[in-house]
């Protein structure tokens, strides 16, 4: 077997996401802010063909990235009807399955969440615990911060989130001494 031929025991990825915001209206119109698999109490929601969940997108992109495949848009096209509102954590247990057929798991997770509101803050603990248990990991391996775009252009008027991801893949220790 050749060092090309050999799978690498870690790998990198990057996801990112961004995410206009929208009021939603009185009579319940529009999508409702979620983030991380939570619903929060906010006036805007995200425009985005499923339920728009920046975070989980950026998760599920940087789990895929580690891995050299295609991202969360080629994969789950917003052309196509069928995933329409769909639940951002079913595309995070897609690239789940993917991390793991192909021999590798989570080490860590680093994610920073930038908007001006809602503030994460008060829930960091609760959205890290919710994390973990999509991600299967514990709440140690996964970090994550918040941040503000100090008024500046969209995203510091509110009127967009941004999310960037930093994951590292490894294979179990019984694999990679076999390799």
């Amino acid at each position: 077997m050749t060092v090309e031929d050999q799978p690498l025991p870690f790998r990198i990825g990057h996801g990112y996401d961004l995410h206009r915001l929208e009021p939603v209206a009185p009579a319940g119109e529009g999508r409702p802010f979620v983030l991380g698999g939570l619903a929060f109490d906010h006036d805007r929601g995200p425009v985005g063909h499923s339920d728009g969940d920046a975070l989980l997108h950026a998760i599920t992109d940087a789990l895929l990235g580690a891995l050299g495949l295609e991202d969360i848009g080629q994969l789950f096209p917003d052309t196509d009807p069928a995933w329409d509102g769909t639940d951002s954590r079913v595309f995070l247990a897609a690239a789940l399955d993917r991390v793991r057929h192909a021999g590798y798991v989570l080490g860590n997770l680093d994610a920073t969440v930038i908007l001006e509101r809602p503030k994460i803050g008060p829930r960091k603990a609760e959205l890290r615990r919710t994390l973990a248990t999509l991600l299967g990991v514990p709440m140690e391996r996964v970090n994550l911060k918040g941040k503000t775009h100090e008024r500046v252009d969209a995203v510091g008027e509110g009127r967009a989130i941004e999310v960037h991801v930093v994951a590292l893949l490894h294979r179990p220790a019984d694999e990679s001494a076999s390799t």
